[in-house]
């Protein structure tokens, strides 16, 4: 069986829209360059190149206080934040006052480090949070201009575990409106920059977050993801991000609230410039929960079944996968097998090629209860007056409407939308599912691109809206991803690669983060340039 007449019809209007949309954008942005030369300043402060766990470690030895990393963080950010836009709304008085209680705490306390270790494990150090989440005090409108004044009364959960273990915010990052497009870009606080080009995108939903976190202005933040928005924004700009398992770390606290069947393809995970950082802060997410994963065990990468698959087999809604990526994929295909010495299998899964129309459509499903998923253009109303898409796009083409683009299109693509997935596109999911779950099992690793372009100009997103499948996929599949980066391509744009395991098997991929890490370098300065991705010996 194949795609229906009506699937098909929806790919070519799809196609058809993305064309024309095309366009209007070639002559809209011709005039536009890239200003590829400027640069971020470098780093100078040593604090802000130290992972969240070592400064935790020098803050409660009293080799440097909790005032003193939150204010080089605050310089890093207010050095960097003008030209980037990726905070939106801080709180440096706040932090500086908690960081000063901190430095008490330590000096006051009598049962030794291991006491606050155990106790506090994240005592002193800063970190920052996706405006979508609850931050007490701090504002939570998801970039949609009509919840400008909406402020959170409490934390959520995850913020409120980060906390409770003695992390201090900074402040709200930016980003997409409603937290469903790949740029972070709304019309309540603009758009963000990639640091490593600021004519290139940051990625989205959770773009403010990567780009605060490429730019060294943060050192871990918090970001939510149900199609990529970790791990898209963590690859476009430099550094790692982690979805875990689905049901290990809570998803309340956020807006807009998931629906229908999204809630079980929705997670919230850590992002985090150096992957030390990435099991700690999965911990302390997830609390009790996370003793399902066994983060503690050791992983004997040696013991390990590695898979390679270089692309999705040629959607004709996808662009093809950089050259570049291919090559940094094939490169860590090499390292592993030479140092390792494991023998990494090239595979192919034809069901790969279905990625986006698998996610629209059980995106689109109905829950448990029955109920379909809450509208996306019911969302962007936000209880208020009825949003026609049409009408909006209309406004838009006048410059009168206060959504974005990105927004009206989603919109106007779910009134093509239906609630009813074909039998054929339910059968590439089942296959799909069951041929990954067997072949990753308990042990496997799979490699996978994070996307199939580099960081793409501002806007450009809008010709390619499909390419995110490259991550959404995985969401619908609910098995743990985490993407790390590889170094900077010629361009000195950020590689990567998506490492995905079994279900419950997170430690698996984050371990291996770990060991790529080591091999390739990780987050690069954004402010000394291009670097070759060349991997180094162990």
């Amino acid at each position: 069986m194949a795609l229906t007449l009506f699937e098909r019809l929806q790919s070519w209007i799809l196609r058809t829209i993305v064309r024309m949309l095309n366009g209007v954008l070639m002559l809209t942005t011709s005039h536009r360059k890239s200003d590829g030369s400027a640069r971020l300043p470098t780093i100078t402060n040593p604090l802000l190149t130290a992972t969240a766990m070592q400064l935790a470690r020098k803050i409660r030895r009293k080799e440097v206080t909790s005032v003193e990393v939150v204010q080089a963080y605050i310089d890093r950010i207010q050095e960097v934040n003008p030209i980037i836009n990726a905070l939106v709304k801080d709180r440096f008085s706040a932090a500086l006052q908690e960081a000063s209680q901190v430095d008490k705490l330590i000096e006051e306390e009598t049962g030794g480090e291991e006491v606050l270790e155990d106790r506090l494990p994240l005592l002193g150090v800063p970190f920052t949070v996706k405006e979508a989440f609850a931050l007490q005090g701090m504002p939570n409108s998801t970039g949609l201009v009509s919840r400008k004044d909406v402020i959170s009364p409490n934390d959520a959960p995850t913020v409120a575990l980060l906390k409770r273990a003695g992390a201090i915010p900074l402040g709200v990052t930016n980003c997409s409106e409603l937290c469903m497009w790949l740029e972070s870009h709304n019309h309540l606080y603009g758009i963000t920059r990639n640091p490593y080009d600021l004519g290139r995108i940051a990625g989205g939903s959770s773009g403010g977050e990567g780009s605060i976190l490429g730019a060294g202005g943060s050192v871990i933040g918090l970001g939510s993801d149900i199609g990529g928005s970790i791990r898209m924004p963590s690859f476009f700009n430099g550094i790692f991000g982690h979805k875990p398992t689905p049901g290990i770390v809570p998803n309340e606290g956020q807006y807009p609230p998931a629906s229908g069947q999204q809630l079980g393809f929705l997670c919230t995970g850590p992002m985090c410039r150096y992957a030390d950082d990435l099991i700690p802060m999965l911990k302390i997410m997830g609390g009790s929960n996370t003793e399902r994963l066994c983060l503690s065990s050791e992983v004997d990468l040696k013991t390990l079944r590695f898979f390679s698959v270089p692309h999705n087999g040629g959607s004709p809604l996808v662009s093809p996968v950089d050259p570049q990526l291919v090559q940094v994929q094939r490169r860590v295909v090499e390292h592993l097998e030479a140092e390792l010495g494991v023998k990494v299998q090239k595979i192919c899964i034809p069901q790969l090629k279905y990625s986006f129309q698998i996610w629209g459509a059980m995106m689109s499903c109905p829950g448990k209860d029955g109920k379909t998923p809450t509208a996306f253009a019911e969302l962007m109303a936000d209880r208020g007056s009825r949003v026609w898409p049409l009408w909006e796009l209309f406004k838009w083409m006048l410059g009168l409407s206060s959504h974005t683009m990105a927004a009206i299109g989603l919109a106007l693509v779910e009134m093509f939308q239906s609630s009813r997935p074909s039998s054929f596109i339910l059968k590439q999911r089942e296959t799909l599912q069951r041929d990954l779950e067997e072949i990753l099992g308990t042990d496997g690793v799979l490699l996978y691109p994070s996307h199939p372009h580099l960081a793409p100009q501002h806007h450009h997103p809008l010709l390619t809206p499909f390419n995110f499948s490259y991550t959404g996929i995985f969401n619908i599949l609910g098995l743990p991803v985490t993407q790390c980066p590889l170094g900077l391509s010629n361009e000195g744009l950020p590689l990567g690669v998506q490492l995905v395991a079994g279900k419950m098997q997170d430690r698996i991929c984050l371990a291996t983060a770990t060991y790529l890490e080591k091999a390739f370098g990780g987050w690069r300065d954004p402010g000394k340039g291009s670097v070759s991705p060349s991997p180094r010996a162990p």
